[in-house]
């Protein structure tokens, strides 16, 4: 009785890894998209990586935004050419799975620009809605 018991355990487990293997990948797929968006100066682009809904929370220097396209229209305010874009790269340094719905992410940015580069951190709260990873809530600095 036990090795039926024992089989089940394993292929569930190889199961639960993998289903989270699947989803870090499709997460980082994501931020990649958004890295190839940004750096091609595409900003409608890059917030398909976000949550185009007015729950949507965005929270930096200025403190809170609410709604997608409250934040477009602050990246748009806050960037508004390729020079202010520059080129975009980042480093994921911890990637947590909170449920099978919920990913929070901590990692740094860094923006290449003529006019003087940026850099900070952000925490991502990912969640999965209708089988698409998307960013609910970004803290940038």
């Amino acid at each position: 009785m036990k090795k039926p018991f024992i089989i089940l355990l394993s292929l569930m487990s190889f199961y639960f890894s993998n289903a989270q293997t699947i989803a870090e990948k499709d997460i980082n797929k994501v931020l990649s998209n958004q890295v190839v968006s940004w750096n091609a100066g595409d900003l409608d682009g890059f917030m398909e990586g976000y949550w185009n809904n007015d729950s949507l929370m965005f929270v930096g220097k200025k403190g809170v935004t609410y709604g997608y396209q409250n934040v477009l229209n602050n990246y748009r305010k806050g960037y508004p050419d390729t020079a202010a874009m520059g080129q975009l790269s980042y480093d994921i340094i911890h990637i947590k799975e909170l449920s099978p719905a919920y990913y929070f992410i901590v990692g740094k940015y860094h923006l290449a620009r003529s006019i003087g580069d940026a850099q900070g951190h952000f925490t991502l709260l990912f969640r999965k809605i209708n089988g698409k990873w998307l960013i609910i809530c970004d803290q940038s600095s």
